[in-house]
């Protein structure tokens, strides 16, 4: 069964973030374009295989990597919900954090 995907908030602002911040920092968006392609091809596999992302210790959220990011979502039974895309450079603590506060979109 193919799932719809939902996007959280938190996702959509994470994601426009991110490629927001890229154009600013290379003055072209290019690479923000190759990104966005790249997170929309990983959503369209998570969609299609849903436990294809690595599990987490967290109950139905599951984790897929892009480049630098992680893209962390929920699998429900009739949809699959971006929670976040998230910058592994950032702080892991403040992801568990964010999961344990954010499970809801």
């Amino acid at each position: 069964m193919v799932r719809r995907i939902v996007w959280s908030k938190d996702a959509v602002n994470s994601k426009r973030e991110i490629l927001t911040y890229w154009i600013d920092r290379n003055k072209s968006n290019s690479y923000s374009k190759k990104l966005n392609s790249l997170i929309s091809n990983a959503i369209a596999i998570i969609q299609k295989f849903p436990n294809s992302g690595k599990a987490t210790d967290i109950e139905n959220i599951r984790v897929k990597a892009v480049k630098n990011y992680l893209i962390i979502y929920e699998i429900t039974e009739n949809s699959i919900v971006i929670l976040i895309i998230w910058d592994m450079r950032r702080d892991p603590n403040s992801l568990i954090e964010y999961l344990k506060k954010n499970k809801e979109p």
